[in-house]
């Protein structure tokens, strides 16, 4: 691979930065002054990648500073990164270590560059996830009120439902205003909801989330949502294939989808029912529609055709 390889590990307080081949490493304050030095820096050299793993919204800002500057940018998922130095033998876990090994994975694996999300994107992601979580605490609420008999508990409980619940709408309407109110999004959205099984919550998590689809191939796009069956073998013995990885978001959605398009999509259906006839448990004939319908969407967003029934 040819020009420097630049891994960055980024914490609370500062980048730590590790160069390859020559194994130069510097820090600087994960502020707007460190970050800009950071880019004076390594603008002047010829740089082939930069990778900055995902830390849960610290690698947001220097991410997209450095993308805004010209410098070639993936943000890289740290299970993988921890997987690649365990493989090393790296068991010592510092910050400049970190960002030396991010450095060789990314030497190692030469992972493919990807737009990062714009402003929109990423304010639409973070309303998606956000109204995800408001759904999974009325949930939470929901099973303890069945639990709990104490009167004040049950009170509690209701008045706390009650609030999330106006959240919960507050929060359809704000993603309903940044959906329809953008002209691509709106196009996209009604696209993606001409399909049997898929709604509002879907698409717009698939917006959201998988800002990717429609540009990748159905390979690229399922491993992207976690839908690619992983395949166990050693040997002659051969494990059964399973899927994970991806965005775990996305994979849940399509998965709610699946069930939905596998009762009322006719050609889902239909392509469920042959899996099973075939002895598939149904389980897996859910996963496989599931990624069926991930392909059938990735194709319309690129064709920019409505579903048409056969």
């Amino acid at each position: 691979m040819d020009g420097l390889i630049v891994g960055i590990d980024v914490s609370k307080d500062r980048l730590d930065v590790h160069v390859l081949p020559s194994g130069e490493a510097f820090s600087v304050a994960r502020d707007g002054e460190g970050l800009a030095a950071l880019i004076e820096r390594l603008g002047g050299l010829p740089v082939r990648l930069i990778g900055v793993e995902a830390t849960g919204g610290f690698e947001t800002i220097v991410a997209a500073g450095l993308t805004g500057a010209g410098l070639p940018v993936v943000v890289v998922n740290p299970a993988q990164v921890r997987a690649f130095a365990q493989a090393l033998g790296k068991r010592a876990k510092t910050d400049p270590i970190d960002a030396a090994v991010i450095a060789r994975f990314l030497e190692a694996t030469r992972p493919e560059l990807r737009p990062i999300p714009d402003e929109a994107t990423q304010l639409l992601a973070e309303l998606v996830s956000r109204r995800r979580q408001i759904v999974q605490m009325i949930g939470a609420e929901r099973q303890r009120q069945k639990r709990l008999k104490e009167r004040r508990v049950q009170r509690s409980i209701v008045r706390l439902v009650v609030a999330l619940e106006k959240e919960l709408a507050d929060l359809d309407r704000e993603i309903d205003d940044q959906v329809r109110g953008t002209p691509a999004w709106r196009a996209a959205e009604d696209l993606l909801q001409s399909v049997p099984g898929v709604g509002p919550v879907v698409a717009r998590t698939l917006l959201a989330e998988l800002p990717e689809l429609g540009t990748l191939s159905r390979r690229e796009i399922a491993a992207l949502a976690g839908l690619n069956p992983w395949t166990r073998q050693s040997g002659k013995w051969r494990g059964k294939s399973f899927i994970g990885g991806g965005r775990p978001a996305v994979r849940t959605v399509l998965f709610v989808a699946a069930l939905v398009a596998g009762r009322y999509n006719p050609a889902l259906k239909a392509f469920r029912q042959r899996l099973i006839d075939a002895g598939k448990p149904k389980m897996v004939a859910t996963i496989a529609v599931a990624r069926k319908l991930l392909t059938i969407l990735n194709a319309i967003l690129r064709d920019k055709k409505l579903w048409q029934t056969a």
